[in-house]
C-alpha cells in the first residue's frame, strides 16, 4: 500500500484529489494538510511515502516546504501538483528536488500513474515537461531576470500581477503588509521595473500568470 499525504490549502481541491486516488486499490490517503505547520505536525505520526504538494501555500511556499522536507524527511517522494504554468515552474521544482510535477488541470487519473511512478524512485514527467527538460539541457543556459528572484519574491510577483492588493497578499502569505512591501520593492529592483503596471506586463510576457 502506498501511503499518500495531500498538502494544499484548498479543501475542495484536496477532496477531488482524494476521491481520484481512492479509485486505486494500492493507494491510501493517510492525511491532509492546508499549510506547512499542519503538514509538519501530521508527519510526526502519519505514514507517508508520497507527498502531493501545492506550490501556493500560506506562510511558506511549496518550494520552501520542499527544501525543508529534504532536510527533515529525505525518504519522502514529493510530487508537485499545481495550477502554475509548467513551462515556468516545473523545471524549477524538479531542479529543487521534486520527483515530479503535475498540473491540476490535467487528467485526474494521471495522478495515480504519477504516484506509482515516484514511489519507485523514478521521476514523473509529462511529455511537455520532458521536452522542456530536454531543451534546457541542449540549449545554453540563459537566465531570465525573474529566475534570480527568491521563492517569496516570485510569489509576490505573481500575486501582484494577478491583481491582488498588498494587504490581501500579506494575509494569504501570513506576512505583515510592510514585509510584502519590501518584497515588492526587491522585485521591482531586480527586474528593473518602476511600478505594478510594468510588473504585470512583465509577468504576462513571461507567462508567469
Amino acid at each position: 500500500m502506498i501511503h499518500v499525504i495531500l498538502c494544499d490549502d484548498h479543501a475542495i481541491l484536496r477532496r477531488g484529489i482524494r476521491d481520484t486516488l481512492a479509485e486505486a486499490p494500492d493507494i491510501e490517503v493517510t492525511g491532509e494538510a492546508g499549510s506547512y505547520t499542519e503538514l509538519r505536525e501530521l508527519l510526526r505520526h502519519t505514514p507517508c511515502e508520497v507527498l502531493l504538494l501545492d506550490l501556493n501555500l500560506p506562510g511558506r511556499s511549496g518550494m520552501e516546504v520542499l527544501a525543508s522536507l529534504h532536510e527533515s524527511h529525505p525518504q519522502i517522494k514529493v510530487l508537485i501538483v499545481s495550477m502554475y504554468p509548467e513551462d515556468q515552474y516545473a523545471l524549477r521544482a524538479i531542479k529543487a528536488g521534486a520527483h515530479g510535477y503535475a498540473n491540476k488541470a490535467s487528467d485526474p487519473l494521471l495522478l495515480i500513474q504519477a504516484v506509482r511512478t515516484v514511489v519507485q524512485g523514478r521521476k514523473y514527467l509529462t511529455p511537455e515537461v520532458a521536452q522542456l527538460l530536454a531543451d534546457s539541457l541542449s540549449q545554453p543556459e540563459r537566465e531570465l531576470p525573474h529566475e534570480q528572484l527568491s521563492e517569496r519574491e516570485m510569489q509576490t510577483l505573481v500575486k501582484i500581477a494577478s491583481g491582488k492588493r498588498l494587504s490581501d497578499i500579506a494575509q494569504e502569505l501570513v506576512l505583515s503588509p510592510k514585509t510584502v512591501s519590501v518584497y515588492r520593492a526587491r522585485v521591482l529592483d531586480k527586474l528593473h521595473l518602476s511600478n505594478n503596471a510594468e510588473l504585470t506586463v512583465y509577468a504576462i510576457r513571461n507567462k508567469l500568470v
